[in-house]
């Protein structure tokens, strides 16, 4: 029997990235999970795993509506198998809002940007299976700003939940005007037509909104689908399923 790391590959691509650190790392133990399904049976099994190496968002257009690599860090957390993980980062505008999300996390030890090559990557797990954390430019975890408000902070306080059900909502492609918003999002329809004052302020606060325009439904609904991955995400993720569902089909 191997005593060697135990390390599991959540990733579209994690057949790519297996031989690569079983010829890097001889004594390691690598199970690969390439999907939603895969990653619970993995880690409901007996082996307790050393290092998660997880794709911050998949690469694929229907599945990174469906499952990320926060789903994968939950799953961890719902069947109490928290352990080190290493978040893959494409590093493209549309994984900020879950790499904001994901460097707060205490289970993550780092962020490894794909574009700096397999070689940092067989490092980065080193260095967790020793139990360090991933430092250093090589390394670098967030771009955001540090003053600009966090969308997971937004929606986990006070008003933001019923934000977060009214964005969800929309990011599926559930609402289309007040009153299929009210019937989606499970609010009433006066609620609904307060879409502005509820995520309004997130906006127009993370500067995304020019202050001198005034703040519509319709900027509201933009916003809503251009972070709707994120957006979708933190619903699954929070017990907001029923809004959490995509509707739309791929082009």
């Amino acid at each position: 029997m191997q005593d060697g790391p135990r390390i599991l590959v959540a990733a579209a691509l994690a057949k790519i990235i297996e031989p690569l650190l079983r010829q890097s790392l001889g004594d390691a133990t690598v199970r690969i999970a390439e999907d939603r399904a895969a990653v619970q049976h993995a880690v409901s099994d007996r082996l307790r795993f050393d290092v998660v190496v997880a794709d911050l968002t998949w690469n694929d257009y229907v599945i990174e509506y469906e499952f990320d690599g926060l789903d994968v860090l939950d799953i961890l957390r719902r069947t109490r198998r928290q352990t080190s993980v290493i978040f893959a980062a494409q590093g493209h505008g549309i994984e900020r809002d879950h790499l904001d999300e994901a460097v707060e996390q205490p289970e993550v030890v780092g962020i490894y940007r794909k574009a700096t090559g397999p070689q940092l990557l067989v490092e980065a797990v080193g260095i967790a299976v020793r139990g360090g954390t991933l430092a250093g430019p090589q390394f670098p975890r967030s771009d955001s700003p540090p003053d600009i408000p966090r969308i997971h902070s937004y929606f986990g306080k006070g008003r933001g939940v019923t934000a977060a059900r009214l964005a969800g909502a929309i990011a599926s492609g559930q609402a289309v005007n007040h009153e299929t918003l009210a019937g989606s999002a499970h609010v009433g329809y006066d609620t609904a037509a307060k879409l502005v004052d509820y995520l309004g302020p997130l906006i127009r606060d993370r500067g995304e909104h020019d202050l001198e325009l005034k703040m519509t439904p319709e900027v509201v609904y933009r916003w809503c689908g251009e972070h709707a991955r994120y957006i979708l995400s933190w619903c699954r993720r929070h017990g907001h399923d029923d809004v959490a569902t995509r509707t739309m089909t791929a082009p």
